[in-house]
């Protein structure tokens, strides 16, 4: 049975204009390309405008506006932050007096060290070793231990280059006491964690594109049985990384980018380009293929090339508008850190699109006729795909039902979901600075920063010590202490037992926060932060929500002219993003596979990414969407029916869409591979999105969904249909 072939004369659309533009003057628009791509890769990573987008990273913690960052706003004023550079000393001979003393001269010689404000050591203590004001700082609290910390305040004010010096100097500085006293030295500081997360972010986004590159372009030679078609998706996807990375190098001037956003956009880019390309390329293979068994006339190539903009270009076109709005739902909320994966992504995802559908089909054009030896001459309409439509098509009830048990089964895992904002923690569990502050939490616990602080606006220090009494005895809480903040406020500091975002220390900021007081009290720390931060995504999650479902109806809208199928895309997708979270609490917050995937549970989900894999995974999972729905409605609006549609659709594009699934599986297995802790479970949590998308909803779902509602999946209420038939965009 045939159906009627969409092929036919060249649509004059502005894509159409667009591609015979690109055939005209292919050498042109590559070698713009080549020009703009070294530029990005120049500024970006080159440093050739003084420094490097990674160097201009950040890490730590999200916030909001908040009564958490208020209190610290007020701390600031009376205690501003120093920079500072701890050194912890194990193995010294602090029973020796002529080691001591050389230990003295060293601690002496660090203050002298030029942007050091003070030395704290228990070597300087005005009572030696025994001063009982040093306790803290030793090792047990007694020199016999033969261990101690050593704590250095850096001037405020200090710019870049003389803080960095200051750094330099003051820790060869501190090396030197601990050889002085013959023991161990190490050094750590808040300033050494960010330059390891950034410089393991860099690293991880080197190995993740080591990996991705090769092994895409490997797949890819296999989907299409040549070099030169395997090639121009990769020589895409590598001119949108260098767009991406330009894009987040100027985003860095306007806000702080956390280190863990490069990886996450850059690599999303990748993985878009490497499937716009595909379809490119397929689309333009299988419009040379009318004209098979004879090289092809430079007229019958840039007609090919106008078809495939046309038509593949508008499937691009679409895909990258769903993603970016999926995307954009990221602008509502209020941390800084979620407008800027935002903004990024939607640049990111703008670069991928005008890749696709410029210099892609001009690397077509001019390998048109390479190309064209191995197109086909007519694309069959029976096939492993097709033959699957058939199956699912013959019981749809049954299908539905089960992988729907399925799905539901995977997303059990959600329920349970605990959310945590991790430091060290993100690094590996053997990084040094992870390390470092491991042990100087577990053997120095009162350097470390309490887990909950109050800011009490009161000058009575006796009336905030008999309020915050009560909290001694709540759960976990080791310490309760009051000191003056300034002329007109106190600061409570309350320590508890367990991690800084620990169950325990969370319900100890709402006993805080219920509590009545006759002053004002401000609470934070690290558990109320991340309670004031959840609380403000959830606040504006239903904005988001409702921005990005009322973007993607109209979108999918415009390109079906059918209300049914826009509301059954989402909805799928809600159940298949659903399974994918359940997978990533089952993994990384039960501790499952830890050996496998390397890494060690913290019994938690970084808050980042629920959120996240939300926006993304609903981008990619509608990318698929809409390169199956694109051939589904070209086939039903050229006369075939439903269940015809269905089966050709899929069958044109099920290669398709398993290819990209399997390359963007490829590219997000590098983060997988990275070694930050949110990094990989980014990775986990998209692979497994687009593997249940690509398999079990695009390939089952999705037709035993259509075949089941029949002439209901077009049904569009009459002044929709005339809305669609004015301003519906088609080719």
């Amino acid at each position: 049975m045939q159906h009627p072939s969409p092929a036919g004369p060249a649509p004059r659309t502005r894509l159409a204009r667009l591609g015979g533009l690109i055939a005209r003057h292919p050498r042109t628009w590559v070698a713009a390309w080549a020009v703009a791509a070294i530029a990005c890769f120049a500024v970006a990573v080159g440093g050739v405008t003084g420094e490097s987008l990674f160097e201009r990273l950040h890490s730590g913690a999200p916030t909001v506006e908040s009564e958490s960052s208020r209190a610290q706003d007020v701390i600031a004023q009376s205690q501003p932050a120093l920079e500072t550079l701890t050194l912890q000393v194990t193995g010294a001979d602090l029973g020796d007096a002529a080691t001591v003393a050389a230990g003295q001269r060293a601690a002496r010689a660090v203050a002298e060290v030029p942007g050091v404000n003070e030395v704290r050591s228990p070597l300087l203590a005005p009572g030696g070793l025994s001063d009982r004001s040093v306790a803290p700082l030793l090792l047990g609290g007694s020199p016999a231990a033969g261990g101690f910390v050593t704590v250095v305040d850096f001037r405020a004010g200090l710019s870049k280059p003389d803080q960095d010096r200051a750094e330099q100097a003051a820790e060869a500085a501190l090396l030197e006491v601990a050889s002085a006293v013959d023991g161990q030295g190490s050094v750590g500081s808040t300033s050494k964690v960010i330059t390891a997360i950034t410089s393991t972010v860099e690293r991880d986004l080197l190995r993740g594109e080591g990996i991705a590159l090769p092994l895409t372009f490997l797949v890819m030679v296999l989907v299409f049985g040549g070099f030169v078609a395997a090639g121009m998706p990769i020589v895409g996807a590598v001119v949108a990384i260098g767009g991406a990375l330009l894009s987040l190098f100027g985003f860095s001037h306007a806000v702080e980018l956390d280190a863990t956003v490069v990886n996450i956009v850059t690599l999303l880019g990748l993985g878009l380009s490497i499937d716009y390309g595909l379809l490119t390329v397929s689309r333009f293979r299988e419009e040379l293929g009318e004209r098979a068994h004879r090289t092809p006339t430079r007229e019958e190539i840039a007609h090919a090339a106008e078809r495939t903009v046309a038509t593949a270009g508008r499937t691009v076109l679409f895909s990258g508008l769903t993603v970016a709005i999926a995307l954009a739902g990221l602008l509502v909320f209020e941390a800084s850190i979620m407008r800027a994966i935002g903004v990024a992504g939607v640049s990111v995802v703008l670069v991928a699109m005008v890749v696709a559908i410029t210099l892609v089909p001009a690397l077509c054009v001019l390998g048109g006729r390479r190309l064209a030896r191995r197109a086909t001459a007519t694309t069959s309409d029976v096939g492993v795909f097709s033959r699957l439509a058939a199956g699912v098509q013959r019981r749809p009830v049954a299908v539905i039902v089960g992988v729907t048990v399925v799905l539901v089964t995977l997303a059990l895992p959600t329920l349970s979901m605990r959310l945590t904002s991790s430091g060290t923690e993100l690094l590996p569990k053997d990084a040094q600075q992870r390390v470092f502050f491991e042990q100087l939490a577990r053997d120095y616990p009162a350097l470390s920063a309490p887990e909950v602080t109050v800011v009490a606006g009161s000058a009575d220090t006796a009336a905030v010590q008999d309020w915050a009494a009560q909290f001694a005895a709540e759960p976990g809480v080791e310490g309760v202490t009051v000191s003056p903040l300034g002329p007109d406020h106190q600061r409570v500091d309350l320590r508890v037992a367990g991690r800084p975002t620990s169950d325990e220390a969370q319900e100890l900021v709402a006993t805080v926060r219920a509590a009545r007081a006759p002053f004002e009290t401000l609470t934070t720390g690290q558990a109320a932060g991340q309670i004031d931060f959840l609380d403000s995504m959830s606040a504006r999650a239903p904005y988001a929500v409702g921005l990005v479902v009322l973007g993607t109806l109209v979108l999918l809208f415009l390109m079906t002219g059918s209300l049914v199928i826009p509301v059954k895309a989402l909805l799928l997708n809600v159940i298949s993003l659903g399974a994918a979270l359940g997978v990533v609490v089952w993994i990384f917050q039960e501790g499952h596979l830890e050996g496998l995937l390397g890494f060690t549970s913290v019994g938690a989900v970084e808050s980042l990414v629920p959120f996240l894999v939300l926006a993304f995974g609903f981008g990619l999972s509608m990318d698929y969407e809409v390169f199956l729905l694109s051939r589904i409605v070209e086939f039903h609006r050229h006369g075939a029916g439903n269940d015809r549609s269905v089966s050709l659709g899929l069958q044109r594009t099920g290669r398709i869409i398993t290819s990209a699934a399997l390359l963007i599986v490829i590219v997000f297995a590098g983060f997988v591979a990275g070694d930050i802790l949110i990094i990989k479970q980014m990775g986990v949590a998209l692979v497994a999105a687009v593997v249940i998308d690509a398999t079990l909803v695009r390939m089952l779902l999705v037709p035993a969904t259509m075949t089941l509602l029949g002439r209901w999946n077009w049904w569009a209420p009459a002044p929709l249909r005339r809305l669609h038939d004015r301003f519906g965009i088609t080719e």
